[in-house]
């Protein structure tokens, strides 16, 4: 459990139910059978928060179906506070499913037409939970319409004014989105907004129209409020960017079964290691030290189907780093 005197992380979106195949390598409509798997980025990185010892709070939407009610109650589960979930009556909890590539990596189809999530308004936010919050983490998926988005810009506002440090993962997922040209601009309509950004190499090449994934390609996202920012390499660890320093942290080698996860365990990492010190960020070698502990974080997380179970425990991750086995 989380000490009572840790920051609180606040996790801003959307949960779902991914629909995982049981078997790799096949398409969707191959698939034998389907592993039921809570996820939705934002929600894992509160999870991941939780399970490393921190404290984490989920603010979204859930339907008020038996799959929404599953979902509030893994949070709580996993010792996320739950007091900013709203239900909706009359809209679904999101689905999604995933096929496994051979390789771990995935591709999603998606049932939200309109889910919950979709649906919350500024007027449900629960404000007092905003307030109190060290650091605000969301991503790009609750802007892609109203009223979400409305709600995501003005929670965004308050945690801003309350002193939280804003925390954003654009967490691409195109499908989602009507075009590759409207999610480009909604993403970065509030880039200028964050502390500090993660994207993959993916997202970065994305974003920036560019195939190189090199220095000169990520400082081109730079902003002037911006502290951190990073781009994960996936089993190759990632690079950092601040004001006055730049590096890359290895990852660690591991079989992969799953990537989905691996990124919001790498996230929920560094939040909880900086959530009661933002100073870290000005100082590069303790920095460097948080960074290779979320790389094991992330790595872990592969080694297993879904998000959620895979997140790792602090031992788990001491385990990696003292170079044992995951």
């Amino acid at each position: 459990m989380a000490a009572s005197n840790s920051g609180l992380v606040l996790s801003f979106g959307e949960m779902l139910i991914d629909f995982v195949p049981t078997v790799s390598g096949v398409s969707l409509a191959e698939a034998p059978g389907f592993l039921k798997a809570p996820g939705g980025a934002p929600a894992n990185v509160a999870i991941a928060v939780a399970r490393l010892g921190g404290k984490a709070a989920f603010l979204g939407k859930l339907g008020d179906d038996e799959f929404g009610h599953m979902l509030a109650g893994i949070l709580k589960e996993n010792g996320v506070s739950a007091a900013g979930v709203n239900f909706d009556k009359g809209a679904r909890t999101a689905l999604a499913f995933v096929t496994l590539r051979n390789d771990g990596e995935r591709e999603f189809m998606f049932y939200r037409n309109p889910s919950a999530d979709m649906l919350l308004t500024p007027e449900e936010l629960n404000l007092d939970l905003i307030r109190s919050a060290n650091v605000f983490h969301y991503g790009s998926i609750s802007l892609i319409v109203e009223p979400c988005r409305s709600a995501h810009l003005k929670a965004m506002e308050v945690a801003k004014s309350a002193g939280a440090l804003l925390s954003y993962d654009p967490n691409l997922r195109l499908p989602l989105w009507p075009s590759a040209e409207y999610a480009k601009e909604q993403i970065l309509s509030i880039w200028n907004k964050a502390d500090l950004i993660k994207v993959s190499d993916n997202e970065l090449e994305f974003l920036t129209g560019s195939n190189k994934i090199d220095d000169e390609s990520a400082m081109s996202l730079w902003h002037d409020n911006l502290k951190l920012l990073l781009v994960t390499l996936g089993e190759n660890g990632c690079r950092y960017y601040t004001k006055t320093f730049r590096g890359s942290v290895p990852g660690f080698k591991v079989d992969t079964v799953d990537t989905t996860g691996a990124g919001d365990s790498f996230v929920g990492a560094l939040l909880t290691k900086i959530v009661d010190d933002h100073s870290i960020i000005q100082d590069e070698s303790r920095l460097k030290e948080v960074l290779k502990y979320a790389c094991a974080c992330g790595a872990i997380t592969t080694t297993k189907k879904g998000a959620i179970p895979a997140l790792p425990t602090p031992f788990q991750t001491d385990v990696i780093l003292k170079g044992g086995s995951k």
